[in-house]
């Protein structure tokens, strides 16, 4: 999974929690890497999952808030449109998956007994010299695919051998990829002198990931990325790419048509069985917003009040939005609940 960072790194840095809050949930091994923060202290900063009846309790006041925000819509409405159908607004069907977690609470460390947890912290590794060859690559994309590569073969992830352990998958987490904390210059440089290190090690990673029990997640910096050919070579090597758009510093945060929201997601890619390459998603209608306790994506609805208090150039931004988001609306599945996480 290929997540582009939004402009702060508020959320992207969210969604890299969950995921490995997810692994530690589900019994697998984690790999943490990162060159800024330390993995240890991300780890620390897990969500605590909501497990059972525990779940329905935590969320029971985050549901009556929303209950409480859809009447308030309704009184909105002109009475001859109460009996026409509601769209839905999630993107998924009722059939849970996954678990939900709280954002409010650091998961517990009794809950890491039962898996391992390896971690790669550039500064600590730099001393270390690097056994395998550079071919040309940035020495630190070198020295985290020797760390990754070294635990795959030794802890029993490699599909190609006989498991000697029991089954298992790794959950492999690289946070800010490609930032100049990363010895990288696609960041800093129109033109970088380092233009391929990137890709090269995307390329090394993919082979590793497609023969072993594991699966990765990494945050790119790609808004800071100026060569439109490098975030097209980094696409085509990933199997799923998101990107998330922040509202902090932006027009859109006091734009009416999003203020129950705190940001867009964009699904560039997203894989597909079967064939040898990833569908293009079409759909530009997914917002999200961080509530007290839960992070949910949901679909993004116009507002029913355009009365005289919206001013005419906000109304014209609404129409726009509104053609913008038409194409979108039918590609993704009906469903009853918010995407919550």
């Amino acid at each position: 999974v290929f997540t582009e960072e939004d402009k702060y790194s508020l959320y992207s840095n969210l969604l890299f929690k969950y995921f490995l809050a997810e692994g530690v949930v589900c019994g697998h091994d984690l790999f943490v890497a990162s060159a800024k923060e330390h993995p240890d202290n991300i780890l620390k900063e897990l969500p605590a999952p909501l497990l059972d009846d525990t779940h329905r309790n935590e969320l029971g006041e985050e549901a009556t808030v929303v209950k409480s925000e859809d009447f308030q819509d309704s009184m909105k409405i002109a009475w001859r449109y109460q009996n026409l159908p509601k769209m839905e607004a999630s993107p998924t069907t009722s059939t849970k998956f996954g678990h939900y977690y709280d954002v409010s609470k650091p998961m517990s460390p009794e809950l890491f007994q039962s898996i391992k947890c390896h971690t790669f912290y550039l500064p600590e590794e730099l001393s270390l010299q690097p056994k395998m060859k550079t071919c040309n690559m940035n020495s630190a994309y070198t020295r985290l695919l020797e760390s990754i590569q070294r635990i795959i073969y030794q802890e029993g992830f490699d599909g190609s051998n006989p498991q000697k352990k029991q089954k298992n998958i790794l959950r492999i987490g690289i946070q800010s990829l490609g930032s100049m904390l990363w010895g990288d210059d696609i960041c800093s440089s129109d033109t970088p002198k380092d233009v391929h290190s990137l890709t090269k090690f995307l390329y090394v990673l993919r082979g590793l990931l497609r023969k072993s029990l594991s699966a990765c997640i990494i945050t790119v910096p790609a808004h800071l990325i100026q060569n439109k050919a490098i975030m097209e070579r980094v696409t085509n090597l990933s199997d799923m790419v998101v990107g998330l758009e922040s509202f902090i510093g932006s027009e859109r945060e006091t734009n009416p048509l999003y203020k129950d929201y705190h940001g867009l997601v964009h699904v560039h890619q997203i894989p597909r069985l079967n064939s040898l390459i990833c569908d293009v998603s079409d759909t530009k209608d997914l917002a999200f917003r961080l509530k007290r306790k839960l992070f949910t994506i949901e679909r993004l609805h116009l507002p029913p009040d355009l009365s005289d208090t919206v001013s005419r150039a906000s109304k014209q931004d609404l129409a726009e939005s509104a053609k913008l988001l038409s194409s979108g609306c039918g590609a993704m599945a009906i469903g009853k609940k918010h995407l919550d996480f």
